[in-house]
């Protein structure tokens, strides 16, 4: 049995604190927000209507109170909040506590993943990714599903591994960091842009269209910044980018629908209720395409109507009136 902190009180925090639960561990959650964690400690979640949470599983506002004796840490706050957060637990940490980020998302500005963040703040530190097609929705009400864990050194990998996975949640080791994590932020923006071509009425072609000429952007950036290609075809790119684009859970999809629909951003962002993180992403990955000299033209357009308020129309005549380029 592991004692197992978790940093975020949103449905995915939640969601893994079932798992981990019914894996024998015991696990505390941390909340920013009293009423949440009010709310857990009755039982419920709710992002998560329809669960039960053991008694077991308690939360708290205290970061102190929450990661103490603990020898695992999963990050599930929004990706926004990491640095913050990190640096608030900084004088409860010790050396010999793992992190586990769970978020997806690159850090504007610095065009950091969050592993890299976390190492900064915390240099002594083991830091492991958690990612891959993973609706918290469905995770939590068992429904099978398979995940990537990756890691510093693959020993850690393993031990995270046996600490996750059950009849119901299956995962897979790798050894590149960077990009699973490349993978997991970078999809969804794509979504997003799958939810835009969506409220404008386009059809299956163009969704297929975005999705394959996404992964191939996702790719090349990834393997720029110095990630495995392959990883981009595998759980965390390909799987987490096609349920990402097509799950009515997806709230990237579900804000990209409204803005294709003609609602602005912030009232898109105001109808999901929950951080759309693509909006965030979009950002680092636009940023580290003109860093690495990397093509983007998804992902640039994405950009222009984030910041700029681009119309979703022109975008579709510029991206298809392109000059001709090979496939591959």
């Amino acid at each position: 049995m592991n004692h197992i902190a978790i940093i975020g009180s949103g449905s995915w925090g939640v969601a893994l604190s079932l798992v981990l639960h019914k894996n024998g561990h015991l696990v505390k959650i941390w909340s920013y927000s009293q009423e949440e964690a009010d709310l857990i400690n009755q039982g419920k979640c709710k992002f998560l209507p329809d669960i039960e949470i053991p008694g077991e599983v308690r939360c708290y506002t205290s970061l102190e109170e929450t990661i103490k004796d603990t020898e695992i840490i999963l990050i599930v706050t929004p990706s926004s909040a990491i640095r913050t957060t990190i640096n608030n637990m900084k004088p409860f940490v010790t050396s010999n506590q793992i992190f586990v980020l769970c978020s997806k998302g690159m850090e504007p500005g610095t065009q950091k993943v969050y592993t890299e963040v976390i190492k900064e703040i915390l240099p002594n530190n083991i830091v492991a990714a958690l990612s891959g097609p993973s609706h918290a929705e469905e995770v939590s009400i068992g429904i099978p599903t398979a995940i990537v864990i990756a890691s510093e050194t693959h020993e850690n990998a393993l031990k995270l591994q046996e600490v996750f996975m059950n009849d119901k949640l299956r995962v897979y080791t790798n050894d590149d960091l960077l990009g699973v994590e490349m993978g997991g932020s970078l999809k969804n923006i794509i979504a997003l842009a799958c939810g835009i071509a969506i409220g404008m009425g386009y059809g299956d072609n163009t969704i297929a269209a975005i999705i394959t000429r996404g992964i191939a952007e996702i790719a090349r950036l990834g393997v720029e910044a110095g990630a495995k290609h392959d990883t981009f075809y595998g759980l965390t790119g390909v799987g987490d980018l096609y349920v990402t684009c097509g799950s009515k859970h997806s709230r990237n999809r579900k804000a990209g629908i409204l803005i294709g629909q003609g609602k602005t951003l912030e009232e898109a962002k105001a109808e999901v209720g929950m951080v759309v993180e693509g909006a965030v992403a979009v950002d680092g990955a636009y940023e580290l395409a003109r860093k690495y000299n990397v093509r983007t033209p998804i992902i640039d357009e994405m950009y222009e109507i984030i910041h700029n308020g681009k119309n979703p129309l022109d975008v579709t005549k510029d991206l298809m009136m392109r000059e001709g380029k090979s496939e591959f």
